[in-house]
């Protein structure tokens, strides 16, 4: 696969195929008085968190389960996950009447295992990181003949993704900064070809933790590199490794990419709960912590958009799980 698998085309169909099946989510102003803003600017929350399942993930899954045949359906999906993608795809097949098998590495919290026994999914707890589980659910996936959903890497789960960036850039259209956590790059990829199609002149800004730092390391490469280890705790920004098609396009698209620790996002999530009442996971902090370390440069009057990808207490816990 290459970066000219996904168009614009391609996010704008997704968005009609999707309406219905996911959550126009709202965006909060908060405005100039909070400490995660330069003086002068604003800053703008999309609340993705608000999602069914959970999280963002249910854009890029809908669309892909939305484009099965009825056989693909009625064998079934597999996918390994971190937690929200499993979520993601659970959530999706259940409503179309599909089995889906997940799995899920060691470092899943327990409560994202429940929930997806909740939603019928077959649940597997294979392997120590995501790289391990998603070699297990290849395996079964050839075996069985499941229809694979990668989490990341897959067109129809990138244009999904995007959906969320050309839905953001329609509730607050005058955005100059727009961040974005980056695990293994969907997400980023889907938006940032979004918003670059919408909005050229805007900054795109990737978030990554400095204990899986992949996309950071692949394009100082400049080429897609795997990690020897991780050693973040946001287990959905955990991937040693991502691929061609999504660092091609995070190359094209994507501005600059910034590191945060896990003690600055967590900072942040307790920052979104104490100051909105937003229990969102430390993933989902991560572009909050940037700003809140001074990562970002050149801000000083700036509309800056973060997308609060996914909910959770795991930045509240003092184990760091949810």
């Amino acid at each position: 696969m290459s970066a000219a698998t996904v168009r614009f085309a391609d996010i704008d169909a997704a968005a009609q195929r999707i309406s219905g099946l996911v959550r126009v989510t709202p965006t909060i102003k908060v405005g100039a008085s909070g400490e995660a803003v330069a003086p002068g600017g604003e800053l703008i929350l999309k609340l993705d968190c608000l999602q069914p399942s959970g999280s963002f993930k249910i854009r890029g899954a809908s669309n892909t389960v939305a484009s099965l045949s009825a056989a693909q359906l009625q064998r079934g999906l597999i996918t390994a996950s971190g937690g929200n993608h499993g979520m993601a795809v659970a959530y999706a097949a259940s409503r179309q009447g599909a089995p889906a098998v997940i799995y899920l590495p060691t470092s899943t919290p327990a409560r994202k295992i429940a929930q997806l026994a909740k939603l019928g999914a077959d649940v597997v707890v294979e392997g120590a990181v995501w790289d391990d589980a998603n070699a297990a659910a290849l395996a079964r996936a050839a075996a069985a003949g499941l229809s694979y959903v990668h989490p990341f890497a897959d067109p129809r789960v990138i244009a999904g993704q995007g959906t969320a960036a050309l839905e953001f850039l329609a509730q607050a259209p005058d955005l100059d900064v727009l961040l974005i956590s980056i695990g293994g790059g969907g997400l980023i990829a889907g938006a940032a070809l979004a918003a670059k199609s919408i909005r050229p002149q805007m900054r795109v800004i990737g978030i990554e933790p400095e204990g899986a730092a992949t996309l950071f390391e692949s394009r100082r490469a400049g080429h897609p590199v795997q990690l020897t280890s991780i050693t973040t705790t946001a287990g959905s920004l955990a991937p040693r490794q991502s691929t061609a098609t999504n660092f091609e396009l995070i190359e094209a698209h994507v501005d600059d990419i910034v590191l945060v620790t896990d003690a600055d996002m967590k900072a942040a999530a307790c920052w979104l709960w104490d100051e909105l009442g937003i229990a969102a996971e430390m993933a989902a902090a991560a572009g909050i912590a940037a700003l809140q370390r001074g990562l970002i440069k050149d801000l000083q009057g700036a509309s800056i958009g973060v997308l609060v990808c996914g909910a959770g207490i795991d930045g509240l816990s003092p184990a760091g799980q949810d």
